[in-house]
């Protein structure tokens, strides 16, 4: 298995594979390098006859086979796509458990001239590849498209911002990617809207503070310092927003004992003279990150501190414990909270 950067690296020099196994969480950047093999090896003028979409879910061995072997028009490589290959997971029905080993044979002796992509989608981040896509990439191409993290993540965002011919210095560059959510589709966005509204001058970590999208992460940040201003309803607009998005009540409620744990923290820090390079390495935070918790911790005393985490508790004690509505329950903590 290979990772879908090495795959990018080697689609720039034309190396292309026979035939690819993709999986992974991140199906931008599978349809992405799809494309790209596309275009490598594909004339557009004959891309009708010479490319086949088939559904995963529905195909079965003679229909590969047809696609697959059937010579190209007018070019010397045809791409045969069979997306939503849920026959590539460990656990499946007997019929589509009967598909995978027929495939399995037939990419042994698959024609040269075809080009044969195969890709499932991950129900989640923490999904690993399955046990037959290790098999089958002992001879195909297996890649995986996880999502990227920490500096890995940092030098593709700032490929996108070279190719807009934007600099952005080390420092808010990882303000960026902290700030922004985990998706490249929504990075490309925020980069374009960035470049556009810093045209002109250096990017500052004022203005990916105040441009880009937040992330879950910043919307907690926000609701809880409507906490600290004593503004419920402010904060139960953002509850509803984080709702809306899909997050769970169990999820938001583990996101807000987060912060007070944080700020807990960095409450102690300051009280002990301890400096922001300092907290920051230790909590692992981004130094302006960090620094907005300082400011945001002196809106509350340790007491009240640790009183909204023993409401957090509590809450997600009831919640595990008893049949009761979650939604309301949020909603009654965060009243609570603001009056502490």
């Amino acid at each position: 298995m290979i990772d879908f950067l090495e795959l990018e690296n080697k689609l720039k020099k034309n190396e292309i594979s026979n035939c690819y196994i993709f999986c992974g969480s991140d199906e931008r950047s599978i349809k992405k390098n799809i494309n790209k093999i596309i275009d490598i090896s594909v004339k557009k003028d004959f891309l009708d006859l010479n490319y086949v979409q088939l559904d995963g879910m529905t195909v079965d061995k003679e229909t590969i086979i047809n696609a697959c072997e059937t010579l190209p028009f007018m070019s010397d490589k045809k791409v045969v796509v069979i997306y939503r290959a849920n026959f590539l997971r460990d656990k499946v029905d007997k019929s589509m458990e009967k598909v995978s080993k027929e495939i399995n044979e037939y990419v042994k002796k698959l024609p040269t001239e075809c080009i044969l992509i195969m890709y499932y989608i991950f129900d989640n981040d923490r999904e690993k590849e399955s046990n037959k896509v290790k098999k089958i990439s002992k001879i195909a191409t297996g890649v995986k498209f996880s999502k990227l993290k920490g500096s890995m993540l940092q030098k593709k965002v700032k490929t996108i911002f070279d190719e807009k011919n934007k600099k952005i210095d080390k420092v808010e560059l990882a303000l960026f990617c902290n700030a922004v959510e985990n998706n490249m589709d929504i990075i490309e966005n925020e980069v374009e809207k960035l470049c556009c509204f810093a045209l002109g001058r250096e990017i500052t970590s004022e203005d990916i503070m105040e441009i880009v999208s937040s992330k879950n992460d910043n919307d907690i940040f926000n609701l809880v310092d409507y906490l600290s201003q004593r503004k419920p309803r402010r904060a139960l607009d953002i509850l509803n927003e984080l709702l809306f998005k899909g997050e769970s009540v169990t999820s938001i409620l583990r996101m807000i004992e987060r912060q007070f744990k944080l700020l807990f923290d960095i409450k102690l820090g300051v009280e002990s003279s301890k400096t922001k390079e300092t907290m920051s390495r230790e909590l692992k935070l981004h130094p302006y990150i960090c620094e907005k918790m300082m400011i945001q911790s002196k809106k509350f005393t340790l007491l009240q501190i640790q009183k909204s985490i023993e409401l957090c508790l509590n809450t997600e004690k009831l919640l595990k414990s008893s049949s009761v509505d979650a939604k309301t329950e949020m909603e009654l903590l965060i009243i609570e909270t603001a009056s502490v």
